[in-house]
Order: C-alpha cells, then sequence, then structure tokens
C-alpha cells in the first residue's frame, strides 16, 4: 500500500467493493456509502451504456438510496466504449468526490475497470479508428483471434477470448502501430486503497445467478433487448455487448427478418439454460482474476466490511 502523510490519506482516501457477478457489491457499497458519507463509482464495463439497464444490472434509483452513483450511463450504446476513457471520467469523479470531503467508493465486477482506476494503467496513446472497427465488428471472435495470432501471439494468449471490445481493440493497436500490444504499465499509486472482496461459497453464488437472471427475465429483459434492436443496434453489436445481450439476441434473431442468417438460432429454453451457464463461467473468470490480487480483504457480510472500513478510516 502506498505511504501517504495522515493530511494526503485524508485527500486520497478510497474504497473499492470487487466480486463476482451477483454477490451483492451494489447493496454492500450503498450500506457502506450511508455509514461513512460516501459517492459509488461504477466499475462496469456494460453499466456506462444508456440503454442498457436491465440487462447489465443497473442499480435502480430506489436502490441507490439517495447515495449519488457516477459513471452510469455515460456512453451510448451504439459505440465501443475504451477502457482509457472510462480511467479518465473515473479519476475526475473521484477527485471531485474527495473535494466535496465525501469518501469514493469504486464498485465492479470489471477487474479491468477496477485496477486501471486504482493502479493507474497507462494506456497506449492510439486513437479510436471507427472504420477499421467496423470492418473488424463483421467478423467472429474466432475470426479476430486467429487475426490477432497472426499479428500480436503474445497478447492472443492472454486476452479474454469471448470480449470481443477486447480483441477489437487489441487488433486496432497492432494494425495502427506496426508494433505488438505493449505490456501495461503502472503509475504511482494515486489513491491510498481499501480493496474489499465479497466471498460467496459457489453453491450459493449459482442460486444467486439463477434468481437474478429469472428476476431479470420477469423484469422486461427480453423488451429491453427489443427496443435497443429498435433504436438502431444491429445484431452483432448486440453479440457484442455480451453475456445477456447475446443470447437474448440468438433467441430474438429467430424471429428478424434480415440478419438472422448469422445468427445462432436458440429456443426460450435453450437460452435460459445456456446464459445460466455462461453468467456462472463469467463468475468464475471474474474470481480467477481477483483471487491473484493479495491486497483484497475477503468478507462474507456487511458488518466485516464495516469494521474493516472502519479500522482503514481512522
Amino acid at each position: 500500500m502506498a505511504r501517504f502523510s495522515p493530511r494526503e490519506k485524508r485527500r486520497n482516501t478510497l474504497i473499492a467493493i470487487v466480486g463476482p457477478t451477483a454477490s451483492g457489491k451494489s447493496d454492500f457499497s450503498v450500506r457502506l456509502a450511508k455509514k461513512f458519507d460516501g459517492e459509488i463509482v461504477s466499475a462496469d464495463s456494460r453499466q456506462v451504456y444508456k440503454g442498457l439497464d436491465i440487462g447489465s444490472g443497473k442499480i435502480t434509483k430506489k436502490e441507490m438510496m439517495g447515495i449519488p452513483h457516477h459513471l452510469l450511463d455515460v456512453a451510448s450504446s451504439t459505440r465501443i466504449f475504451s477502457v482509457d476513457r472510462y480511467q479518465k471520467l473515473a479519476h475526475n469523479a473521484i477527485r471531485g468526490i474527495q473535494k466535496r470531503g465525501k469518501l469514493p467508493i469504486v464498485v465492479g465486477g470489471t477487474p479491468f475497470y477496477v485496477y486501471a482506476v486504482i493502479d493507474g494503467y497507462v494506456f497506449p496513446e492510439v486513437k479510436p479508428n471507427p472504420k477499421l472497427r467496423n470492418s473488424l465488428a463483421g467478423l467472429s471472435n474466432q475470426e479476430l483471434l486467429v487475426k490477432l495470432k497472426e499479428l500480436d501471439p503474445r497478447r492472443a494468449e492472454t486476452i479474454e477470448q469471448k470480449n470481443k471490445r477486447r480483441l477489437i481493440r487489441a487488433l486496432e493497436i497492432v494494425m495502427t502501430t506496426g508494433k505488438p500490444v505493449p505490456e501495461l504499465k503502472k503509475t504511482t499509486p494515486l489513491f491510498d486503497v481499501l480493496l474489499i472482496g465479497i466471498k460467496r461459497s459457489p453453491e450459493e453464488l449459482k442460486k444467486r445467478v439463477r434468481k437474478r437472471l429469472l428476476d431479470r427475465l420477469d423484469h422486461g429483459m427480453i423488451a429491453e433487448v427489443k427496443r435497443l434492436r429498435k433504436s438502431g443496434l444491429s445484431w452483432n453489436r448486440l453479440e457484442e455487448l455480451g453475456l445477456e445481450y447475446r443470447f437474448v439476441a440468438q433467441y430474438l434473431s429467430r424471429y428478424a427478418r434480415s440478419g438472422a442468417a448469422r445468427q445462432q438460432k436458440i429456443s426460450y429454453q435453450e437460452m435460459v439454460l445456456q446464459l445460466e451457464k455462461a453468467i456462472n463461467d463469467f463468475a468464475r473468470r471474474q474470481m480467477t482474476w481477483f483471487k491473484r490480487d493479495p491486497r483484497i480483504h475477503w468478507v462474507s457480510s456487511r458488518l466485516e466490511a464495516e469494521r474493516l472500513s472502519k479500522r482503514f478510516l481512522q
């Protein structure tokens, strides 16, 4: 942990709440913010998009309980939103919270976003190329991965192969610079951070995943994807948005008059089963990433999180 003087510590303190999807991060963070006069900065790669509410599990106004939330609904769902853009906006939000004398609480299950904020990753200065991105968006994940293996075998080995956004961004960097994607570098720590991870048993997490999925389906997730499609999002773009949006798009495309030929046609029952499995697989990948970080204090109750936070803030 970085060393700060007492005065600097008050100015630079930050808490991050991490953990797998459906573990209860939003509820934990709101309770902590209530208790310690905080504001929340979302670190979720899909909740930045407008219109992605039910499928992404975006917290509702009622659930916020009056706590200000930042970095929700800051990007158009028609365009790819980069992690370096997120990092800039998050750092600005955190500084604003600190200037108001409040406690910033970064909350999310997208590890890359969390660590971009707390570890200050330095990203390649390669501007987005919409024309190149559009040409790559028409390729499947497997085709993108094959292309990346040809151009940058090292990055192809480490990249999340099911994340189309990252595959496209990696290819954009390589094809623009003519060089492999550089290793991420960290800056001097900007914040004095307490990392709290929410621990759930595999059995409990599976139950929570299933319940949340069924709740989302009952509360209009399919209708939400239909609205996104009607607003102009292509089937390819919906698949790029991952998980819920990918599988619901594959289900809905059975009834589409155009573009359906490229979709894997699945029934409603198949969609639910495949989506539930994919969410559980995603939760395991999240935990694999977070478990690498020895800084994380794992807790199973809000009381434990409050005790840790109180000691950290004294």
